[in-house]
């Protein structure tokens, strides 16, 4: 009897019931504006912003309104301008490039490398061309950062990371998006931490702090932040800085309190069912494993594996055959976009000139979601069904 797979690979764990119950009181008392406080009332808004700067070490936290705008107004803060190049990953989403587009900058795109990581050789050679960086640890792969910062900082290049598939990782014990200028993190649905959408910002720099801050749009109320510099720091930005309104809502950082609180308990889950995946698809004949460097802490919120030189018939079919069995593969290969699974030659605001090494990369990157949904029997299911129907194509093909 064929095995088929009956779950969602979109339905996530509800929002805890402290959160719940934190976003009732909001909605009860009204007073969802960011700054709509009662007196003597702090913000949940400033609290969350508190409570993740200390979960991550950092001096200073911004909760915005999405990772998108995180990642703009990091462009904004360090000062990139239109017409300016912006260094970025080639395998990455949609959003990434459409920050640096959202501030009239030029992505000049790096490889990626088979472990899915940025290629280390290929930024060195092009780290003369622009004098930012904004790293996507795309899926949650992290690349050797000793290295990339090393490279950066000799080079006079400031780092953003994007971490919206990383928050809770970390490269040899310093946790993503702390290694560079500014860390952003994304809070929609299909992330860590679940307020549909949000974001936050993260830096130990008072003035990229203050200047996102005003950018966030804090109406001269910066005093009221618990998470961001003193104002003094304010001073020489607070007439000259453009308010691009964007900073978190009071219900939506009371439903993400707790679960930044839960974070750890929760990476753990994800990574109790990423490593049963993984061990059903190792040694899978023409499927290779992403293999982790002992460096890198992960978070399994999804997990990839490489049909490597396979045709794109042979991938389809593939895909095809999981689907029709309950289990749902997206594929970076395809010549056009579909849903997420955009890539660097698709994005034609975007210019960039073909890569082969990296486009014989991405031909072969197949990627799945694991909610914490599923249970780990759920997970030896799926991972036979992927196993299956990789071995019948690739037998029947080779």
């Amino acid at each position: 009897m064929t095995e088929t797979f009956t779950g969602s690979f979109t339905q996530q764990d509800p929002i805890p019931e402290t959160g719940i119950e934190a976003a009732l009181a909001v909605l009860r008392h009204g007073r969802l504006h960011r700054y709509n406080t009662a007196p003597g009332e702090v913000s949940e808004t400033a609290l969350l912003e508190q409570e993740f700067a200390a979960s991550v070490g950092a001096q200073y936290c911004l909760a915005v309104a999405s990772g998108g705008y995180a990642m703009a107004t990091a462009l904004r803060a360090v000062g990139v301008k239109p017409g300016d190049h912006v260094l970025s990953n080639a395998f990455t989403l949609a959003p990434v490039p459409g920050a640096i587009a959202a501030v009239g900058a030029v992505p000049v795109f790096v490889g990626v490398t088979e472990s899915l990581t940025i290629d280390l050789d290929d930024l060195e050679a092009k780290l003369d061309q622009a004098r930012v960086l904004l790293l996507s640890h795309m899926r949650g792969h992290i690349c050797d950062m000793d290295r990339l910062m090393a490279m950066c900082d000799a080079a006079s290049v400031t780092v953003i990371e994007d971490c919206a598939h990383t928050m809770g990782a970390a490269w040899n014990g310093v946790p993503s998006g702390r290694h560079g200028a500014i860390g952003c993190y994304s809070c929609q649905t299909y992330k860590h931490v679940n307020s549909g959408e949000g974001g936050f910002l993260v830096t130990d720099d008072p003035h990229l702090a203050a200047k996102s801050v005003m950018l966030s749009g804090s109406y001269m109320l910066f005093e009221r932040h618990l998470a961001a510099p003193p104002k003094e720091a304010f001073a020489d930005l607070k007439y000259d800085t453009p308010n691009i309104s964007g900073r978190m809502d009071n219900l939506r950082a009371a439903i993400l309190r707790p679960q930044v609180a839960d974070l750890a308990a929760q990476c753990a889950r994800w990574n109790e069912r990423y490593y049963a995946l993984e061990a059903g698809l190792r040694d899978t004949p023409g499927l290779k494993v992403i293999d982790r460097p002992a460096q890198e802490t992960i978070v399994g919120s999804s997990i990839q594996f490489l049909l490597l030189d396979w045709t794109a018939a042979a991938v389809q079919e593939v895909i095809k055959r999981c689907l029709a069995r309950g289990v749902e593969l997206k594929w970076f290969g395809a010549a056009e976009p579909v849903a997420f699974t955009s890539r660097y030659d698709s994005w034609r605001y975007a210019p960039s000139t073909p890569m082969a090494a990296s486009d014989r990369i991405l031909a072969g990157v197949v990627d799945m979601r694991v909610p914490l949904t599923f249970s780990l029997d759920d997970c030896a299911l799926i991972a036979r069904i992927i196993r299956g129907e990789v071995s019948a194509v690739y037998q029947a093909t080779a």
